[in-house]
């Protein structure tokens, strides 16, 4: 059994980025990464472009102007000014090039086909000039920029339509368990409705990844180890939960051993989540987790997550850490490191009753997870925790 730094470490250093690469549509492109610079095909703005509301005036040594016309955002007329002259003009709309500054509507009084302004005005002012935030063939965004929505937006307004980007991993879901029914069916005596999969699918989902697969397996050995030989050799990573610990029924661990999966580490010094293995086979990652829900989910936001983060050459891989004050009080029992679901809000944190592993319905109001030390039994109000902050 190894320590949960340990563990981390290992995840580490034993997932790699995927680099392998694909062209998208821009609009299907959110939180992937450029895999290719993207060189700007115009300027942008495309020509001087007013910044707002007003009138583009020739300058003159005089305040008072003649108004000859008017140019709209879309318009592609371009008036001829003569020092004195003025145009109405609004917001993104193209400057004419014979006029040299811009003066907002609020400072200018008109009178039929005459304006005057309240003041002198610079040459320049309140013009966007063309290319001021990117020039033909200049670096829109670099290779390794994770597309935000902003990004998105902003390659859209260079014209822009598809990217080509890393492509995020493939992923598996195993669920094991004779126990296991789908939700909607009749519950028989002895039964339970299966819950892993759509929690863990929702939980990728929620992460931007979709190449996702769920599959069901019986506690039978030959269909376990058939399923993950499978999903083994046609994913980038698989996620396991059940059937990796010691009991007569459970085939995970006897099954990866005879698919020679390489074996990182199993179990590790943490409540919840002590039976968690991680192996790798060629370049394919195997993370199987416990079969209680709350133990299976702990274990993705700690390991998998990390795992997720490092395949898509991501600079942060970690969820945040940060400190919180505790309105709670507890006592920890056992000397075991421990995840506790809890509600993280304005630097102060509510630790939540219901931490037994099975228990989702606690882990349904969290935002966080409070970190306690093994060396920590007892939390007092007003202590400094250690928060997890999870995807919201």
């Amino acid at each position: 059994m190894i320590t949960i730094n340990e563990a981390l470490n290992a995840v580490k250093i034993n997932i790699s980025p995927l680099l392998k690469e694909a062209i998208k549509p821009l609009e299907r492109c959110g939180g992937y990464q450029l895999s290719k610079d993207i060189a700007s095909p115009i300027n942008m703005p495309p020509f001087r472009q007013s910044a707002m509301d007003g009138y583009a005036l020739n300058l003159h040594n005089d305040l008072s102007y003649t108004l000859i016309g008017e140019v709209k955002a879309g318009d592609n007329h371009q008036p001829t000014l003569k020092p004195g002259d003025a145009v109405r003009i609004f917001t993104g709309a193209p400057v004419p090039e014979t006029a040299n500054t811009v003066m907002m509507q609020e400072k200018v009084a008109t009178n039929g086909s005459k304006i005057t302004i309240e003041n002198d005005v610079p040459i320049g002012h309140n013009i966007r000039p063309m290319g001021e935030q990117v020039k033909t063939g200049d670096i829109a965004l670099k290779k390794g920029t994770k597309l935000t929505p902003a990004a998105i937006g902003y390659l859209t307004s260079l014209g822009i339509t598809e990217a080509a980007v890393y492509k995020k991993p493939s992923v598996a879901l195993i669920t094991t368990g004779n126990e296991l029914i789908e939700a909607g069916e009749p519950l028989a005596y002895g039964k339970i409705y299966e819950s892993n999969s759509k929690m863990l699918l929702n939980a990728l989902y929620n992460l931007k990844f979709y190449d996702v697969t769920i599959h069901k397996v019986e506690d039978d050995y030959i269909k376990t180890k058939n399923k993950l030989e499978t999903v083994i050799n046609n994913n980038d990573l698989v996620i396991v939960t059940g059937g990796i610990s010691v009991g007569d029924y459970d085939f995970v661990g006897k099954a990866l051993k005879e698919l020679q999966v390489k074996e990182v580490f199993y179990k590790v010094k943490q409540k919840p989540g002590k039976p968690l293995f991680f192996g790798k086979k060629e370049d394919t990652a195997i993370f199987a987790l416990p079969g209680n829900p709350a133990a299976a989910l702990s274990c993705f936001y700690a390991y998998v997550y990390i795992a997720l983060q490092k395949m898509m050459n991501y600079n942060t891989i970690e969820l945040p850490r940060i400190k919180a004050k505790s309105m709670s009080e507890f006592v920890k029992r056992g000397d075991r490191p421990q995840f506790l679901k809890a509600i993280y809000n304005d630097n102060q944190v509510e630790i939540l009753e219901g931490q037994n592993s099975s228990m989702l319905q606690t882990f349904a109001l969290s935002n966080a997870l409070v970190f306690v030390p093994e060396d920590v039994s007892i939390i007092n109000l007003n202590d400094e925790l250690e928060v997890i902050v999870l995807p919201v």
